[in-house]
């Protein structure tokens, strides 16, 4: 799936083969520069921006905003997306961000709804904790 755009720059080549290795996983526009800046193909920050969110218009990345003292991730998706609104669970140590998709959450969904009239915004929902890696090391 190609960059939608008038036309291919290097930027947007090299900025597609990124993404499309990193499907499944979450990156900020800093882990973007960061990248290209250490393989020594340099992005400018305005451009990783402006890219991102050209692909978030078109869907082709899902943009999540967890809170105010976190920066927006990202998630490549194509044409495809899976996880376009699930619940995200953020470990609190290391703050790597990790889908939730359980058939238990969506019964608890279903009961929230049904016993307590209220509606989950899924795309809002994050869960602290500690992930498994985390959990185990010692202090």
């Amino acid at each position: 799936m190609a960059i939608k755009g008038s036309y291919r720059t290097k930027h947007k080549e090299k900025l597609q083969e990124y993404l499309e290795s990193t499907k499944g996983s979450h990156f900020s526009a800093s882990d973007i520069y960061d990248h290209f800046k250490a393989i020594g193909h340099p992005m400018g920050k305005t451009t990783v921006y402006r890219q991102l969110e050209d692909l978030v218009s078109s869907g082709e990345v899902k943009k999540f905003i967890i809170d105010e003292n976190t920066s927006a991730c990202y998630e490549y998706a194509g044409s495809l997306c899976s996880h376009s609104d699930c619940i995200h669970m953020k470990c609190e140590k290391c703050n790597r961000l990790f889908h939730l998709e359980c058939s238990d959450v969506l019964e608890l969904e279903k009961h929230i709804l049904a016993h307590h009239n209220f509606r989950i915004n899924r795309t809002r929902t994050v869960l602290y904790g500690l992930c498994s890696d985390c959990d185990g090391e010692k202090e």
